[in-house]
């Protein structure tokens, strides 16, 4: 685990021509998360503590400040960082499900506006620098933010379930209910950067990426509206991606050369994603 005060080198670089929608620019080295493998049937359920997979934007909190994992700044408000703990905390800026688009908008400002920010909260799911197992992890977690202000920080519900069909039965009610998904963590792992079984999603569809490379024009009743995107994968292949996306999006689609997150639910026999449907434009944080 590197140290500290390996994260706290800042040098700020408001880049003030690029508008409201920028993050602030450091030099911070992007800091070494958890990443989460794909879940698997033949894992051990005892072994894990379950939550809910919250659609909102990865945080680092590095005991000063918030930072994205690619090594930008959130300008939070000095009034929603106040009283944060001094040691780094791993976790989520959310709104609630289905929040995802307005929620980065907000966080990327450089000048941030407090009545949106007080619609945020900060969800703690990790320690980075305990050298604990999770077990032990979550229990000083629990610790650190009792008797915070719960509406600004608030630990990650963890809970256990007692075998594959708890499990099944809980992911599809949080998706009913307008959920992601679900996070399995390992009780006994200590925190490792990178992927691992140690940190395991679960979820109800797949979702990959594409780079947007032509829009389609739309027919009926969405004449005179991007219809579809002709969108490609990392493999070079192309596809139309047509469902998924509200009228506004239609009328102002994704620019060429973005990148594009879709969910699918299989593949058909030529390898290409089957009943594709639009989620939202990747955003660099």
């Amino acid at each position: 685990m590197r140290c500290v005060s390996h994260y706290l080198r800042f040098l700020v670089i408001a880049f003030l021509a690029s508008g409201p929608q920028t993050l602030v620019a450091t030099e911070i080295e992007p800091p070494a998360l958890s990443l989460a493998n794909s879940y698997r049937n033949d894992i051990d359920l005892a072994d894990y503590w379950v939550s809910e997979k919250l659609d909102g934007v990865r945080a680092f909190w590095d005991g000063e400040a918030l930072v994205s994992r690619r090594g930008n700044r959130f300008v939070a408000p000095a009034w929603f960082v106040g009283g944060f703990p001094g040691v780094p905390l791993d976790g989520e800026l959310w709104m609630g499900r289905g929040t995802f688009e307005t929620l980065s908008g907000i966080v990327r400002r450089h000048v941030p506006e407090d009545d949106p920010w007080r619609n945020i909260r900060y969800m703690v799911f990790d320690l980075p620098a305990h050298p604990g197992v999770f077990d032990e992890r979550l229990a000083r977690m629990k610790e650190l933010l009792a008797g915070l202000d719960p509406l600004r920080i608030a630990p990650v519900d963890q809970f256990r379930v007692g075998d594959l069909d708890e499990l099944t039965a809980l992911l599809n009610h949080v998706v009913d209910q307008g959920g992601e998904g679900l996070m399995l963590r390992r009780g006994g792992s200590r925190y490792l950067a990178g992927r691992s079984d140690d940190l395991l999603k679960l979820k109800t569809h797949q979702d990959a990426e594409a780079v947007v490379v032509a829009h389609l024009p739309g027919k009926g009743k969405y004449t005179g509206m991007m219809g579809s995107l002709l969108v490609e994968m990392p493999d070079g292949r192309r596809f139309r991606l047509g469902t998924g996306f509200s009228d506004e999006t239609r009328r102002s689609p994704p620019p060429i050369g973005a990148t594009v997150t879709y969910k699918y639910h299989g593949k058909t026999g030529s390898g290409l994603p089957r009943f594709a449907s639009f989620l939202r434009v990747r955003r660099e944080l």
